[in-house]
């Protein structure tokens, strides 16, 4: 996979200075211009938009992007994609193979073609942020500058400065996250902590995002993330935002989250209703979210065992410590 990188990197700097020169002798008298008019200023980008070919469904971009530029591994992968690690194992083999049947072109797509490939690139650029935000710092900075990148790459497109805004303002909130080695719930976590400019960045491109009259699922989540830093915080619009996305996504995790804002709004009650009826078995989330509704309404032996199950799924040793202090507080 590296050597295949560094390949293609050389293989599109080459292609770019051939085109520069046969520019340069078809119009001598612009041999002063030394600007580089490449459509993607941004390699690793170019390589993104390179992978996320048409030819394979969505998910097998996004998955196959993401093992190969991404950095994540396949057992992250699947995490993201909420299933089993072999079953995303034998994905990507399907994809490759796919590849090589196709005879699929390893090559950069010309401008006309970009926003054909723009819903794989944003799911890569998101996912990879998503697995940074927990853990690697490194992931959530690369996700923000190919987000930045794909804001200039794509001025007019909102869900590019719809995601943008997103990972800006959740980004702003990760000095309040973890507090002497301890994980903060947003409820908890002091706001004075918080990253202001980063919010004012993010909050102008939620801006420019709706300016554009964008109103896709980056665009709702900015407006969730930038109502989530008011105070006091307006749960009603919140759980009327997560309602939009849910109709446009049809996920179940954006269920779950509607549900946490239902319970702020209408109580634990009808907030354990809509979570009984989602089908998210081994998403340690839907466990702990169902054993905090189970505590609320003093249903301690349920409460203990649904946070005991997200205990079990638990992979980051701060949402462990965070879920056996749950425990202890029930029982």
């Amino acid at each position: 996979m590296t050597t295949a990188r560094n390949r293609a990197v050389d293989r599109i700097r080459r292609e770019r200075t051939l085109a520069s020169k046969t520019r340069l002798l078809e119009a001598p008298e612009a041999a002063d211009d030394t600007m580089d008019d490449t459509t993607i200023p941004d390699e690793r980008l170019e390589l993104i938009f390179t992978c996320c070919h048409p030819a394979l469904d969505t998910e097998a971009q996004v998955a196959l992007t993401l093992r190969t530029l991404g950095g994540l591994t396949t057992d992250e992968i699947a995490r993201a994609f909420l299933v089993a690690e072999p079953a995303m194992a034998q994905r990507l083999v399907r994809a490759k193979r796919k590849i090589k049947a196709a005879g699929i072109p390893f090559r950069v797509p010309p401008d006309h073609l970009l926003p054909d490939r723009l819903v794989a690139v944003l799911a890569v650029v998101y996912l990879i942020f998503n697995e940074g935000y927990v853990a690697r710092v490194d992931l959530a900075a690369e996700a923000i500058r190919l987000g930045r990148a794909l804001a200039e790459l794509m001025p007019d497109e909102p869900e590019v400065h719809g995601l943008l805004a997103l990972m800006l303002l959740h980004d702003a909130r990760r000095g309040a996250r973890v507090r002497d080695g301890e994980l903060v719930l947003l409820e908890d976590q002091d706001p004075s902590a918080w990253n202001a400019a980063q919010i004012g960045e993010g909050r102008a491109a939620l801006e420019r995002a709706l300016a554009l009259r964008g109103d896709g699922p980056y665009v709702i989540q900015a407006a969730i993330a930038s109502l989530h830093a008011d105070d006091p915080v307006d749960w009603p619009q919140i759980a009327a935002l997560y309602a939009e996305l849910s109709r446009l996504t049809s996920s179940p995790v954006v269920e779950l989250s509607r549900a946490v804002a239902v319970a702020q709004t209408d109580g634990p009650e009808a907030a354990l209703a809509i979570v009984e009826h989602l089908d998210l078995g081994d998403y340690r989330y839907l466990h702990a979210t169902r054993g905090e509704l189970l505590r609320r309404l003093g249903r301690a032996d349920e409460s203990r065992d649904a946070f005991a199950r997200a205990l079990e799924l638990a992979h980051d040793d701060a949402e462990r410590r965070l879920l056996e202090r749950r425990l202890a507080q029930v029982r």
